[in-house]
């Protein structure tokens, strides 16, 4: 089965700092805060929500279709989706802009601070899921958030079922955005901080929150996932 995936393809440059942030920071001096941290490791590597969850899928037997933008610089990763045979053909790339890039540096702690680059997936919203022909389902991941309410709008107009996965996006959304999105949804998932501010955001609970979709999955780390429905929960 075809499955259409959307949300973000970009390059990961992942860093390991050996000590604490907070060793680091002067709470007196927080309004003008000016920090340099040598790093110990760098690592470089394929990501992005649309590329991490279609190679996923591809390794549990699936055969996803990346609808995302991509940048100038996106041969390398092009080349691995294929490895991988992985579909690209629906992948726009956009010769003016880099791929998209995020940068992260995590402490011994585990705190992370980290930046993402928007480069290609700008153009993310000029994509459209009316477009693929084989579209039996859609996982709507995080990326621009125009492109994620036009998504949401095309899969209930032409009745595409979709997996929505605000994550990161859901405080750029409006409560009538994010309620559209999860009342149109077959699957609503994010982890347990994403579900709460969900609820918190629409000023409801997670019992009403499990009304309104047929599927809640909340995912908690290493502890697995919970799935709801409004009858059961695994």
């Amino acid at each position: 089965m075809n499955v259409v995936v959307t949300g973000t393809l970009g390059f990961d440059y992942i860093m390991d700092f050996s000590g604490r942030f907070a060793d680091r920071i002067m709470p007196e001096k927080i309004h003008k805060l000016s920090l340099s941290f040598l790093v110990d490791t760098l690592s470089k590597q394929f990501g992005g929500t649309a590329g991490n969850v279609a190679y996923t899928l591809k390794l549990l037997g699936v055969e996803p279709v990346i609808l995302a933008p991509a940048g100038h610089d996106f041969a390398p990763y092009q080349k691995f989706l294929r490895t991988k045979k992985i579909s690209a053909k629906e992948i726009a790339v956009h010769r003016d802009v880099a791929t998209s890039a995020y940068f992260v540096m995590t402490d011994m702690d585990d705190n992370q601070i980290g930046s993402f680059y928007i480069g290609a997936t700008k153009y993310a919203k000029k994509l459209s899921i009316e477009s693929v022909k084989q579209r039996p389902f859609a996982i709507l991941g995080p990326t621009d958030p125009a492109a994620m309410k036009k998504y949401v709008t095309e899969c209930c107009s032409i009745g595409v079922p979709y997996l929505y996965d605000p994550a990161f996006q859901i405080a750029n959304f409006t409560p009538d955005e994010l309620r559209e999105g999860i009342t149109g949804a077959a699957i609503l998932i994010g982890n347990d901080y994403e579900i709460a501010l969900i609820e918190e955001r629409l000023g409801i609970s997670h019992e009403e929150l499990i009304l309104m979709v047929p599927v809640l999955v909340t995912t908690i780390g290493r502890k697995g996932s919970v799935i709801e429905t409004r009858h059961d929960a695994i």
